[in-house]
C-alpha cells in the first residue's frame, strides 16, 4: 500500500507504525527523523500534481490542518482521501485507530494502546482548575481558542483556557488584553511560534509562565504517551 500524509503528526503515526509504507509527505513533516518520503508541499499547498503522480492508495488529511479546495481537487483526482477531525483526545485516539487500522490496514500498534493507557492512569486533577492564556503567535499575539486538541489536553491536566468560550478557535488578541485576562499562568509552546525563556515570558510581568514542548501538546501521535508524563510537571 502507499500512502502520502498530508499532516505532520499523522506522518509521523504511520511512519513509526509501519516504516516503508509513506510515499509521500509535506515539507513540515520533520518526525520520524530522516523519512524517506517524497515531498509534495506544505500542509496549506500542497502540489496535487505531485501527489497523484505518486499513485497513492490513501491520502490522509485533517480538516483544521489542510484546506478544504486542495482536499476537492485530490479527489477530483480520482484519489481516496480519508480526512480526520481532532479537536479532543478522545477524538485522537479514535481518528489513530481509523486512519492506521482502517484506513491503511494495519494491526493496531502498541503505541497507540500504550498511550490511552497512559492518559486513563492520571490522575483527576485536584481543586479548581487553574485558568490560563496559552499563546501560539507573537506579531501578532494569537491564542488557543474555542474547541482545541491542546486546550482539551490542558482542561484534562486542571488548566483552564480562558479563551475557551471565544467565538473563534485562534483569536488574535492584545497583550494587554492577555495580561488582564484573568489567567494566573501563560503557557508557551515551543510551535508553532518558537516561544523561549528570552522570547515570551517577559510580556508578562508577574504572571508565571510554563515553557513546554509544542509537540507534546498540540501533536497527535507516538508522541501522546510522552505528553502525559511530561505535560504534568512542565504545567506546575
Amino acid at each position: 500500500m502507499r500512502v502520502v500524509s498530508l499532516v505532520p503528526s499523522l506522518t509521523e503515526a504511520v511512519a513509526v507504525s509501519a516504516p516503508g509504507l509513506l510515499a509521500g509527505a509535506t515539507d513540515w513533516c520533520t518526525r520520524p527523523a530522516g523519512l524517506a518520503a517524497a515531498r509534495i508541499g506544505g500542509t496549506k499547498n500542497p502540489d496535487v500534481a505531485a501527489i497523484a503522480a505518486l499513485a497513492p492508495d490513501l491520502v490522509i488529511a485533517n480538516e483544521e490542518e489542510n484546506r478544504a479546495p486542495d482536499l476537492d481537487a485530490l479527489r477530483g483526482a480520482g484519489l481516496d482521501v480519508l480526512v480526520t477531525e481532532i479537536r479532543t483526545l478522545d477524538q485522537a485516539f479514535t481518528e489513530l485507530h481509523r486512519v492506521l487500522v482502517d484506513g491503511c490496514g494495519l494491526a493496531r500498534p502498541r503505541w497507540l494502546d500504550e498511550a490511552e493507557a497512559a492518559w486513563a492512569a492520571l490522575p483527576a486533577p485536584s481543586g479548581p482548575p487553574r485558568p490560563a492564556a496559552v499563546p501560539i503567535w507573537r506579531r501578532p499575539w494569537m491564542v488557543l481558542g474555542r474547541d482545541t486538541f491542546a486546550g482539551d489536553l490542558l482542561a484534562r491536566l486542571g488548566v483552564r483556557n480562558v479563551y475557551a468560550g471565544h467565538p473563534e478557535r485562534y483569536p488574535r488578541v492584545t497583550v494587554e488584553e492577555l495580561n488582564a485576562s484573568g489567567a494566573e499562568l501563560v503557557v508557551l509552546p515551543d510551535e508553532p511560534y518558537r516561544f523561549t525563556a528570552a522570547d515570551g515570558p517577559e510580556a508578562f510581568p508577574g504572571l508565571p509562565a510554563a515553557l513546554v514542548d509544542g509537540r507534546l501538546l498540540t501533536w497527535y501521535g507516538p508522541s501522546l504517551a510522552e505528553a502525559a508524563r511530561v505535560l504534568p510537571s512542565a504545567l506546575r
